[in-house]
């Protein structure tokens, strides 16, 4: 099947360089539906997300970020890698692509980031889909995976690290995505990865959950004790109008683990069927 990977630019919005991927385009059935803003996780620059963002291209114009601090997009010593720094970039960067209608598919981090955006209710947003997004926060059970996961594999990578080392890090993983990650780790700024695992625990997203005036689609892994039963109750009782589906047989990463699960679980909730 031919790539739906158009190219890769830079734009300077909410005041930096942001670096995205473009997939799919707005011409033919993709002109009439919402383009799709995928932000990734904590650790995911956005190249690694590239085999979704091809999938997600069939059907939507869809932009995949470099999420501040990672991959190509602005790092620095003085850079605020705050959560709402964060949401602040993603509805400068929709602004900066004249997006007139658009929705958030954001994954852990990526999927706070987009919680935290949307409740500011930015002009052209219809929809979100948030996968497996931390629930720690102030008060709350500690995020699953531990900071030295992180920032080890970061300092090895920045040295020079291959596939078959990346492996201890992520062992159910196929050889080509510990390539393509012990590639671009190194990108993930470590005062980047070390504000945003703090922020898991001192930001309260739930706080977030009211003030959602968009249709929303939790995503949940079946594994990974990242959002337990009594999470999503919690979540949609804040969030009445929040839909909800687990993915069978995948942990945190889902589309690593059930790639198929993973597009199933969209329906047709972004306006077109991924599978």
């Amino acid at each position: 099947m031919p790539s739906t990977y158009l190219y890769g630019a830079n734009v300077n919005a909410n005041g930096i360089r942001q670096h995205y991927l473009r997939y799919g385009g707005n011409e033919g059935e993709r002109a009439k539906r919402d383009a799709v803003i995928l932000i990734p996780g904590i650790t995911s620059p956005a190249v690694t997300w590239g085999f979704v963002a091809e999938t997600l291209g069939r059907q939507f114009d869809t932009y995949v970020l470099d999420v501040r601090g990672r991959g190509l997009s602005e790092a620095s010593t003085t850079l605020d890698y705050s959560l709402d720094a964060q949401a602040e970039d993603v509805r400068a960067l929709a602004q900066a692509l004249k997006l007139e209608r658009y929705a958030f598919v954001g994954h852990s981090m990526g999927a706070r980031i987009a919680l935290r955006a949307a409740r500011t209710q930015p002009r052209g947003l219809t929809r979100a889909v948030l996968i497996d997004p931390p629930v720690s926060g102030p008060g709350r059970r500690a995020y699953p995976s531990k900071l030295p996961w992180y920032v080890d594999s970061i300092a090895l990578a920045t040295k020079g690290i291959d596939a078959e080392g990346m492996r201890a890090f992520c062992p159910t993983w196929t050889e080509e995505q510990l390539r393509l990650r012990a590639q671009w780790l190194h990108t993930c700024d470590e005062r980047a990865i070390r504000a945003s695992f703090e922020g898991f625990h001192t930001d309260d997203i739930h706080a977030d959950l009211p003030k959602l005036r968009v249709p929303a689609l939790l995503m949940t892994a079946e594994r990974g004790d990242v959002v337990r039963e009594t999470d999503v109750a919690e979540m949609q009782t804040l969030a009445p109008e929040l839909q909800h589906t687990r993915v069978p047989n995948a942990g945190h990463m889902i589309p690593w683990d059930n790639e198929a699960g993973f597009y199933a679980a969209f329906g047709d909730f972004l306006g077109a069927r991924l599978v």
